[in-house]
């Protein structure tokens, strides 16, 4: 009768295939090995992340006030003027 469905084509070193969707495992190992896994990454990264955070903050504040201080007139040389 001829080709079948699924060799209409014939496309030469192109290898294809697929799984049928029953086959497929959609989240295989995901509380036993991604989730730690995310969780070790998470925290190995988050200490020095955010202690540079904090450090970069703090040092940020209070340049800023020290800014803002040093443009303020001085009222004690303005006292005397009339």
């Amino acid at each position: 009768m001829g080709l079948h469905f699924g060799d209409l084509a014939r496309i030469r070193h192109i290898i294809t295939f697929s799984l049928s969707p029953f086959e497929q495992r959609v989240f295989p190992h995901y509380f036993s090995e991604v989730l730690p896994n995310t969780w070790r990454r998470f925290r190995g990264s988050f200490f020095p992340i955010a202690s540079n955070v904090v450090l970069f903050y703090t040092v940020y504040t209070w340049v800023n006030h020290k800014n803002e201080q040093s443009k303020r007139k001085n009222p004690a040389d303005y006292a005397n003027d009339v």
